[in-house]
């Protein structure tokens, strides 16, 4: 009994995240908030869709876009910028994913200062009116990386413009 009463306990947490990721896809990039929920940006293991998924740990709250196609790469827009020479010269990297959805701009962001040597993960939530919302992520629990969007050809690229 006592076997699988451990084994049920591996087992559990495993089953609770399970909905974020299908069997065909995999992590571009995901993070846990501090407010107990969870952003997953997945994308199909043959790139077949790009697509954004939040919320609490038993239940996708919204995915977006709601249609799993090749079109879904193009609802996105991936912008960086990187100034090297660390701490001196202000280094920094800073990665943007951005999307619409029902009149709101949804913008995941991962940034590293030199300067202070912080770092930082999020999504900023700007209603039609201007309004933010600022939802933190718990940089640690980072897995994948918006920098390798651009590898994959798919997604647009926005110029930074020197930020």
């Amino acid at each position: 009994m006592t076997k699988y009463l451990l084994f049920l306990t591996f087992l559990v947490p495993v089953s609770i995240w399970a909905q974020y990721l299908l069997p065909n896809e995999e992590i571009v990039y995901s993070f846990e908030t501090k407010a107990g929920k969870k952003m997953v940006l997945a994308k199909d293991k043959k790139n077949q869709y790009l697509q954004y998924r939040f919320g609490s740990k038993s239940k996708v709250e919204m995915e977006f876009p709601a249609e799993r196609t090749k079109s879904s790469w193009k609802k996105f827009k991936y912008k960086s910028y990187m100034r090297g020479g660390g701490k001196q010269n202000s280094g920094m990297e800073l990665n943007y994913l951005t999307f619409i959805n029902k009149g709101y701009t949804y913008q995941l962001h991962k940034a590293y200062y030199a300067e202070d040597g912080s770092y930082s993960t999020g999504i900023t939530i700007t209603d039609a009116k201007g309004k933010e919302t600022d939802i933190s992520g718990i940089y640690k629990s980072i897995k994948g990386c918006l920098c390798d969007l651009p590898d994959i050809g798919l997604v647009e690229i926005e110029d930074t413009g020197g930020l």
